[in-house]
C-alpha cells in the first residue's frame, strides 16, 4: 500500500504546543516530558500536524498542502513521504490503516 493511501493518528505518548512563533512536538514517558527529545516543526509540517486525525488519507493532507502552499505535487509527495518518516520514527505518528 502506497504511503498516500494511509492514514495515521497522532500518539498519545507526544504533547505538541505552539511557544512564541515555534511549534514543538514533546515526547512524555511516564507522565514526564522528555526534555532532551524536542521536535521543533516548520510551517508546512506545522499544517500537516493538524491535518493527522486518524480518518484522513496522506493522500487528502497532501492536496490540502498543494492548495495551501505554493509546492507541486511531486514535491509535496516527497517531503510529506520524508516528513512521515521521520515522524514515525520517534513516535510522533501511528498508522492506524
Amino acid at each position: 500500500m502506497s504511503l498516500l493511501d494511509k492514514v495515521y493518528k497522532k500518539s498519545d505518548s507526544i504533547v505538541s504546543r505552539k511557544i512564541a512563533d515555534e511549534f514543538i512536538l514533546v515526547p512524555i514517558k511516564q507522565n514526564v516530558g522528555d526534555l532532551e527529545s524536542i521536535y521543533t516543526l516548520n510551517e508546512v509540517a506545522t499544517r500537516v500536524w493538524g491535518l493527522i486525525d486518524g480518518k484522513k488519507k496522506v493522500r487528502e493532507i497532501k492536496d490540502k498542502i498543494v492548495e495551501e502552499f505554493e509546492v507541486t505535487p511531486q514535491e509535496a509527495e516527497k517531503d510529506l513521504t520524508n516528513l512521515f518518516k521521520q515522524l514515525m520514527a520517534v513516535g510522533a505518528i501511528m498508522n492506524v490503516q
